[in-house]
């Protein structure tokens, strides 16, 4: 066969990702079209004529013709950090401070020379929560309370995806595993679980944990809803990571186990440094879009009287104040939803490429 072209121009580069076959071609001119037909309506609406000066809406009520971002600009604490930090916007470098610790306690997991990422990662998921949660409720440093009842906006959304992916990975990992075993009790118990927790939806899930949970604790336990949403979320989250996980354990072929023990490795050991490191780099996008599933699912938390972040944004659209301008606030929501989802996508195909980096022939396809 011939040597694959090595043309980086422009033309070639979009010949070859556009222009490949007559259908490819098509599809690019039909999205071309549907672009030259929309863009210049968005573009003047969201961003040419647009209002954003202005304390109320009278400058937007003057210029119907463009979006009124005025609206974000007022309330964008309230819409990001929920009602007590709209209230008190003197004490928003709590949640600001919360947030900006994570990324230097968590950098030196991404080093790829550091030799203490296990212990680490075990204080990062232990220590780390206690400290976010006593800058943001206040109660551990004797700072003014919000209670976890005014939580809301994108914090709410962040804590609550973030806590369901970091805690339901490791039981979702345990439940793949035991789902495998040759133990028939373990495997029911697991088989059970998963199934039990993948037959409902997320919505179902919330409103029988909501309401259920507490009679499962002492009387003098008071769970609060926020609580009683990550209990939920982790749970059914860790069903579909299990899942995602099996799926990578069945990848891997019976030869790898046999190998291992044939070597005197145990179970514990050949599944923690052979099994799980291969099948979890085949499970990365499986568990990836369960994760994404899960943050956009994060909304449906409103039906137990929370307030995420869209449902922040329509408690400020219902305001008398900002009645009408609904288009704002479901593109801001949108937007930063997408931000984060695409995020978190490119995020796992860098992750997927690196970890192949020992495979010569999918470098070469790639």
């Amino acid at each position: 066969m011939p040597a694959p072209s090595r043309d980086t121009s422009l033309v070639s580069w979009l010949k070859r990702n556009f222009f490949a076959t007559p259908a490819s071609a098509v599809f690019t001119l039909v999205a071309l079209a549907v672009l030259a037909w929309t863009l210049p309506g968005l573009i003047d609406w969201a961003l040419i004529k647009a209002t954003w000066s202005g304390n109320d809406r009278t400058l937007c009520d003057a210029n119907p013709q463009g979006a009124c971002w005025t609206v974000i600009r007022m309330r964008f604490i309230q819409i990001m950090f929920g009602l007590f930090y709209g209230g008190h916007p003197d004490q928003i470098w709590r949640p600001l401070l919360a947030f900006s610790l994570l990324v230097p306690i968590a950098g030196p997991l991404f080093v790829n020379g550091y030799r203490h990422k296990g212990w680490h990662l075990l204080a990062l998921a232990t220590l780390y929560p206690l400290l976010a949660y006593g800058l943001i409720n206040g109660r551990l440093f004797g700072l003014v309370e919000a209670p976890t009842s005014q939580w809301g906006g994108f914090m709410l959304t962040f804590v609550l995806a973030s806590v369901g992916i970091v805690a339901s990975l490791p039981l979702g990992i345990l439940l793949a595993i035991g789902r495998r075993s040759r133990l028939p009790a373990i495997r029911i118990i697991c088989v059970t679980f998963i199934e039990a927790w993948r037959a409902n939806p997320l919505i179902t899930v919330l409103f029988m944990v909501a309401n259920l949970l507490p009679l499962f604790f002492p009387s003098d336990v008071d769970l609060d809803k926020v609580g009683r949403a990550l209990v939920a979320i982790t749970l059914f989250q860790s069903a579909y990571t299990a899942e995602a996980v099996r799926a990578g354990l069945a990848a891997i072929p019976k030869g790898q186990f046999e190998a291992a023990h044939a070597l005197g490795v145990s179970t514990f050991t050949a599944y923690r440094l052979i099994i799980l490191p291969q099948a979890l780099k085949i499970s990365i996008p499986g568990i990836v879009n369960s994760f994404i599933e899960l943050f956009k699912d994060t909304s449906l938390v409103a039906i137990i009287g929370l307030f995420d972040f869209l449902r922040m944004a329509q408690v400020v659209l219902r305001s008398p104040e900002w009645r009408g301008f609904e288009y704002e606030a479901y593109v801001f929501t949108a937007l930063v939803y997408w931000v984060i989802c695409y995020g978190m996508s490119k995020y796992s195909q860098a992750l997927e490429h690196r970890l192949h980096r020992g495979h010569a022939n999918d470098l070469q396809t790639r």
